[in-house]
């Protein structure tokens, strides 16, 4: 719908901020500022002080914010320059002035106050709504990434099956789960790789967009990267133990992506440390749910549609095997996973299954260059820096700090000074 006004003197006119708030609360429609009734072009002056103050309007006197759902450009027709203000339809209806807390909606050619009726439909419509379901802000989608995947698994993924998979309502409008599947989707996957047990020392991070399908597979395989295999032997026979089993790994991910709050714009948080993996995703438990409850594999998807259609992918299974699927994997080892929930957010810590083998076997664990340089000391009574440098291809400064490591967790003592200094074990280190 386009209504057209011939003259614009303030946004303080009622008539503007009452078209607003219907077309907000109703289908949307554009506002043209500079065309009469009659569709004469009269212009409009100072084009961007009344574009200003338009937008100021709209953000001050309309409740809740609206300005997501409004866009103003100017336009020139028959050589006169006019402004469309565009307005979607609001996802959180019902807009209202807040100078009159008046609730209007379109009824043919004008803007009415909506009956009391009207009004409890439009907020029992808004509170009952989960983020999946609303209409996706960006409409402009493409899913080169989920009918690859779709493909694959040989599963339909037609226009007929967007619509029944709620990725697309009946009249072609995009919801926010078809945002999340699409190449455009807004959230991402961050991981980081730390040196040691801390989250002092980076040694590589990744930021995984698109699809939440592509987001999947490649923080899967980069994850997979640190996912180390370890070598034991038995006799004659060679036993290969990867740090964390790869089931528990697969499960935790596709938990943090199914379970998270997408309503919030933060990153879903993965952190790879030399003794562990934690999975940090925003949104707490469900209302209702315990954490007894999930252990025991009770489960309520904050994002069902979400879930179903992974379910359809082969990518989980039955609700609720998640959390049991990730402790069984560790049942013959002596570490287990922790979890941890806040009101907010969720996080599942994986303890690295080797990291005992890397230990110096008084609690202390040590990272792949401290234990290296341990190593050292069964061919020598000491070493250098310059030595720990050479065998180990590191920096001057990555020496001094993996030494000074070692030498605080009372492993190792420095003897002499300056050039002439050498490292050896103490006690407690010779018994590691």
């Amino acid at each position: 719908m386009n209504i057209c006004l011939k003259v614009y003197e303030t946004i303080k006119c009622l008539s503007i901020k009452f078209i607003i708030i219907a077309f907000a609360n109703t289908n949307g429609g554009s506002l043209y500022i500079g065309i009469d009734d009659s569709g004469s072009v009269v212009g409009v002056n100072e084009v961007d002080d009344v574009m200003l103050r338009v937008t100021n309007g709209i953000r001050d006197s309309i409740k809740p914010d609206v300005t997501l759902f409004v866009t103003c450009e100017m336009e020139v027709i028959e050589h006169k320059s006019v402004i469309k203000v565009n307005v979607q339809k609001g996802s959180s209806s019902p807009y209202y002035l807040a100078s009159k807390e008046g609730v209007y909606v379109r009824q043919g050619a004008s803007s009415v106050p909506a009956t009391d009726s009207a009004i409890r439909k439009m907020i029992k419509e808004t509170d009952g709504d989960q983020y999946e379901d609303l209409r996706s802000l960006i409409q402009e989608l493409t899913f080169h990434a989920a009918e690859k995947e779709f493909a694959a698994r040989k599963v339909p993924f037609g226009a007929s099956q967007q619509i029944s998979l709620k990725l697309m309502s009946a009249d072609g409008i995009y919801s926010n789960l078809g945002l999340l599947l699409s190449d455009q989707c807004r959230h991402s996957i961050k991981l980081a790789v730390f040196e040691g047990v801390t989250k002092a020392v980076f040694k590589d991070r990744r930021e995984f967009v698109g699809s939440l399908l592509t987001q999947l597979d490649d923080a899967y395989v980069y994850m997979d990267r640190y996912n180390r295999t370890r070598a034991e032997f038995e006799g004659l026979h060679r036993i290969d133990k990867r740090d964390y089993p790869v089931k528990a790994v697969r499960e935790a991910l596709l938990n943090a992506v199914v379970h998270r709050d997408y309503s919030f714009s933060g990153s879903l948080l993965i952190s790879v440390f030399d003794d562990r993996l934690e999975f940090v995703s925003i949104g707490g438990l469900v209302r209702g749910i315990t954490y007894d409850d999930i252990m025991l594999g009770i489960s309520v998807a904050r994002n069902e549609k979400l879930a179903n259609i992974f379910y359809r992918l082969s990518l989980v299974e039955a609700y609720g095997t998640g959390m049991p699927k990730i402790m069984q994997s560790y049942s013959r080892y002596s570490v287990t996973p922790t979890i941890e929930i806040s009101d907010n957010a969720f996080k599942i810590t994986l303890p690295n299954t080797n990291a005992a083998a890397t230990s110096d076997g008084l609690g202390n664990h040590l990272s792949d260059h401290e234990q290296l340089i341990v190593e050292m000391f069964a061919n020598h009574d000491s070493i250098t820096r310059k030595e720990v440098e050479q065998q180990l291809s590191i920096s001057q400064a990555m020496a001094v700090r993996v030494l000074k490591g070692l030498c605080d967790k009372n492993i190792l003592r420095s003897v002499g000074g300056g050039r002439s200094t050498r490292y050896v074990p103490t006690e407690r280190g010779s018994r590691s």
